[in-house]
């Protein structure tokens, strides 16, 4: 072979074709995705027996007013948004007060926002100048809130958002490989300093696993959207890019039993149910999220559910064997509204008479209607009747029989058994306003095998490639 020969093999040898190129395309077809094992239910008993959590989005984006996405939605200058960061002083940020509120509310354990899309940390990071350590602050918020949990008896719980709109690889993976590299690199490590620093951690909450919106797209009238087909995009199902299923293992490894959602291209412990409450699920744990004032992100005035409203979601999540999870978005100083937390204090006091009822229980083992539903817990059943249908409530419990009842909130209840049913009437003005509850005492412990459902959404599904193997 000759010198000239020689030379172009070699330079052939060396150029990659275009489909070599395509390294996002390559992280998909070689990406082998490792087992991740879901918590048993004696590991997760501690959050069915929650039933309620406080759920708390506050960062820079607080200070603007105008909810958490308001840096993408308006389009706005990523280094003018950071210099917000200046004037983060969160004056009237106090975490202690924000756990005797959510304890004061009935709820159990908090989930706070240590980082959002935005990219700015409540948190010490070392993977990160854009952090509360470097803002006017010069605090890291989420020791403050770790510390005031555990003071309080509140399980601790992180939101954490692995994406990152300062990034362009967010944005375009494939055109800027390396910077998505990098910001899958800050996901992980800021993972690590999580789970790391701050002693037990009992549940990760997390939110943004796709890429560039799961089909992301732009015109004058809409502003940013997300395309029709975005569910089933190659941006949105993207465990493979993230490798989710490696970090999840040594999160579990830095923090065994800690409770994980479904929103990191992994099935989760638990499944999440955004806005929205659905049909009974037993055979896993869930939350319903949704907000007090109608945004995550603080935005002033925003009207305040009522304390009707409150209960009815609660109770019609618990009857489903769910959680509510609700979110409170405080100030950009760091407070809360007034009336928001007057109506948490109100929640709290009708939980201090009829907490019983859901705290401990499990959802079932009637199917629950539009009239409301039941608990129980032992041989105990509570009957919550949110809406009246026409005069009274019947429903069934086969091979149980009853022995007492009584009710906690109402006068004059007729109570009929026959053939297996149970009929419930009470008088219109002997009602209670909110919530009428009964107690039902049977003969032995509730059995029935529960109701196995399945979920409206595609989050936690990955991209279909978690059973390869590397046989």
């Amino acid at each position: 072979m000759g010198l000239e020969e020689w030379e172009r093999k070699e330079k052939k040898n060396r150029m990659k074709t275009t489909e070599q190129m395509k390294s996002f395309e390559q992280a998909y077809k070689n990406y082998i995705p490792e087992q991740v094992e879901r918590l048993n239910e004696n590991q997760m008993k501690w959050f069915r027996d929650a039933k309620f959590g406080m759920f708390i989005h506050w960062g820079l984006y607080s200070m603007l007013g105008k909810g958490e996405w308001v840096l993408f939605k308006e389009r706005l200058n990523v280094k003018d948004y950071e210099r917000l960061a200046d004037d983060f002083s969160a004056v009237k940020f106090d975490a202690r007060k924000w756990a005797r509120t959510a304890k004061a509310a009935g709820m159990k354990y908090m989930v706070l926002t240590t980082r959002h899309h935005d990219g700015f940390c409540l948190f010490e990071s070392r993977c990160s100048s854009f952090q509360a350590m470097n803002s006017a602050a010069h605090k890291d918020f989420v020791r403050e809130y770790v510390d005031a949990c555990r003071e309080e008896g509140l399980k601790v719980g992180f939101y954490y958002s692995p994406l990152d709109w300062r990034f362009p690889g967010y944005f375009m993976p494939d055109l800027y490989w390396e910077n998505a590299l990098e910001l899958k690199k800050q996901c992980h490590e800021q993972l690590r300093e999580l789970m790391t620093n701050y002693g037990k951690i009992d549940l990760l909450w997390f939110d943004g696993e796709w890429l560039a919106l799961g089909g992301m797209d732009w015109n004058e009238t809409a502003g940013w959207f997300r395309r029709p087909d975005w569910a089933i995009g190659k941006y949105m199902k993207v465990n493979y890019f993230w490798e989710s299923e490696k970090i999840i293992n040594e999160i579990r490894r830095l923090q065994p039993g800690i409770m994980i959602n479904n929103r990191f291209g992994w099935e989760g412990d638990f499944h999440v149910r955004e806005r929205r409450i659905d049909d009974i699920r037993t055979d896993k744990p869930w939350d319903s999220n949704d907000c007090i004032a109608d945004s995550w992100g603080y935005i002033p005035g925003r009207p305040v559910l009522s304390l009707r409203e409150l209960i009815h979601n609660l109770v019609s999540i618990a009857v489903r064997d769910g959680n509510y999870l609700l979110n409170v978005g405080p100030a950009g100083e760091g407070d809360m509204e007034e009336e928001q937390t007057e109506r948490l204090k109100q929640m709290g006091e009708w939980l201090a008479c009829y907490g019983q009822t859901l705290y401990g229980t499990r959802g079932g083992p009637v199917i629950p209607g539009n009239w409301g539903g039941t608990t129980y817990t032992g041989n105990t059943v509570y009957v919550h009747i949110l809406e009246w249908q026409k005069e009274g409530v019947t429903f069934s419990i086969p091979n149980h029989k009853l022995m007492a009842w009584g009710a906690l909130n109402a006068a004059n209840v007729h109570l009929e058994e026959k053939e297996g049913q149970i009929r419930i009437g009470i008088p219109v003005a002997d009602r209670d306003p909110f919530d009428t509850i009964i107690e039902l005492v049977f003969d032995k412990e509730i059995e029935w095998e529960g109701i196995k459902g399945t979920e409206n959404d595609v989050y936690g599904l990955g991209d279909g490639i978690q059973n390869r193997s590397a046989n």
